[in-house]
């Protein structure tokens, strides 16, 4: 993605600090699952909208701009987003905006909106029912549409292939990768609204060298974050997770140019959002794949030293168009409580890392 133009950053501080401060002050999610039939999207959203605005007292009317992140194509209808808004009470008239994307995108439009100064406070929103269809197939709507898409690749292929391109290169191996997804599912074992926690056996080849554990979960959820700007964010919140630094880029569409066993595109964003300014105590990635983690890891420089996916991460629960902003309301919660300083949240879209946002948060001294 291009770099941020300056109306969607005020003059700076440094690359990365704006002058006005934004912070994560509410987080809530679903308990995610594996399916959710007798539910509606806006039966799903509602009680995770009420209980992110409880942490806070606000009331839907005292929120200045709102911003969702979804799917048509997972609905299987168009302008799915606007039923969602039901959920939301969209009267009298609020100022709203919709993303086709995962949430974490809303979340740096609504960023945006916060530091031009329109607003003080913003609701964000992200929901994915990925169970009424084929997801495999679904995804295969956002590959290039005339050298790829008619192959039919899926999105589990895809990852698998780049999954062989980091053993081929001696970056990993199929026990590191099951060692991957067993440390995830394990640290999932203390998150109440993960869809697999504990022990999961690695199982069967889904695509080789991919085993089910570590290909993610299919599954239905919703989640959503409050934002609020300078003093406001301390009068909602004890502690507010601040945004120092938040940036999105993107690589080449076609796979065939890119070297999948490394992720320029998340490098540069970690690098735009100040992350290799200090080092982090925390990170939340968005690693779908066992595999991806290695990825990641490599490309934002993430040593042992590091907590990664305290959570869980994608591996125990990904809701499509949500777990993105799920690892950024995830490694805020962290700060809220105290368990962290500062940490990295990572954001994905398409295939093989196709799309990378890096947020950068940190909370007061102690």
């Amino acid at each position: 993605m291009p770099a941020p133009m300056p109306a969607s950053g005020p003059a700076q501080r440094s690359a990365s600090r704006p002058l006005r401060d934004v912070a994560v002050v509410a987080f809530a999610q679903t308990d995610h699952l594996r399916t959710s039939d007798e539910l509606s999207e806006v039966e799903m959203l509602m009680p995770v909208l009420h209980r992110v605005l409880a942490q806070t007292g606000l009331r839907t009317g005292d929120i200045g701009f709102t911003c969702s992140g979804s799917s048509d194509y997972l609905a299987g209808r168009a302008f799915s987003f606007t039923m969602a808004l039901d959920g939301v009470g969209a009267w009298p008239p609020i100022s709203e905006s919709h993303v086709e994307m995962d949430g974490a995108w809303a979340l740096y439009e609504a960023w945006t909106k916060l530091l031009t100064g329109d607003a003080d406070t913003a609701l964000v929103y992200a929901y994915g029912k990925s169970s009424p269809g084929s997801v495999r197939d679904v995804l295969t709507r956002q590959l290039d549409p005339y050298y790829l898409a008619p192959l039919w690749p899926d999105s589990v292929a895809l990852a698998a292939l780049q999954a062989q391109a980091l053993i081929d290169a001696g970056d990993t191996d199929e026990p590191a990768l099951a060692a991957v997804a067993s440390r995830n599912r394990a640290s999932a074992a203390g998150n109440p609204h993960a869809q697999l926690r504990g022990p999961v056996p690695q199982g069967d080849y889904v695509v080789r060298p991919l085993r089910t554990g570590d290909c993610p979960p299919i599954g239905d959820g919703a989640a959503a974050v409050v934002l609020a700007a300078g003093e406001r964010a301390r009068d909602l919140c004890e502690r507010p997770a601040w945004i120092r630094g938040i940036d999105h880029r993107v690589e080449a569409h076609g796979l065939g140019v890119r070297d999948l066993t490394d992720s320029p595109s998340a490098r540069l964003a970690a690098e735009r959002a100040g992350a290799f300014e200090r080092p982090v105590d925390t990170a939340e990635l968005h690693a779908p794949f066992s595999s991806q983690e290695v990825v990641l890891r490599k490309a934002l420089r993430l040593d042992d030293r590091v907590h990664v996916n305290p959570s869980g991460g994608a591996l125990a629960a990904h809701p499509i168009m949500a777990a993105g902003l799920i690892r950024i309301g995830e490694a805020a919660e962290r700060i809220r409580r105290g368990d962290s300083d500062r940490a990295l949240a990572h954001a994905t879209s398409g295939p093989c890392l196709q799309q990378n946002l890096v947020a950068v948060l940190e909370g007061d001294p102690r």
